[in-house]
């Protein structure tokens, strides 16, 4: 199996995803979805990737002040009920040949982030972080890279 590295997004994708962002945060500011699980719920619109093809979009969103898994799994749910309505509120406000289909995930880098800050502030993370180089371990190290020489000498 062959695997392909990713590309990096394009200006064209990276500017087109930023549009529908802010376009996504207007309507949503302004309270134009009416599903129930999306009401008077504040939402931040963290990011939206573009497919290569400028055809679907991926919009990263997060419920002000967090919320249990149970909560933030209903306003997705909402909010992909309502991706058509937003996609003509998205035609509307971005000038584009096509407007992309609408797919809304939690973005769970601020979750992620928030547990390697808790783990870089644990006592023994601290410890390791303070405690100085040890010259032993430098010199064990060196004479183990010896060890692996094939007894030829090579």
């Amino acid at each position: 199996m062959v695997r392909r590295e990713a590309k990096a997004p394009s200006q064209r994708q990276l500017r087109v995803g930023e549009e529908i962002r802010h376009a996504l945060a207007w309507a949503l500011e302004r309270g134009e979805v009416r599903d129930p699980a999306v009401i008077d719920v504040p939402i931040t619109v963290t990011e939206v990737r573009i497919s290569p093809d400028l055809k679907n979009a991926t919009a990263f969103i997060v419920p002000l002040g967090g919320g249990d898994e149970k909560a933030v799994q209903a306003v997705v749910d909402g909010l992909n009920r309502a991706s058509a309505f937003l996609r003509r509120m998205v035609i509307s406000q971005v000038q584009l040949r096509a407007v992309p289909r609408l797919n809304f995930i939690p973005d769970v880098s601020f979750d992620q982030a928030s547990a390697i800050d808790a783990l870089l502030r644990t006592k023994t993370v601290a410890r390791d972080l303070l405690s100085p180089p040890n010259d032993a371990d430098e010199i064990d190290g060196a004479e183990g890279a010896d060890d692996d020489r094939q007894p030829d000498g090579s």
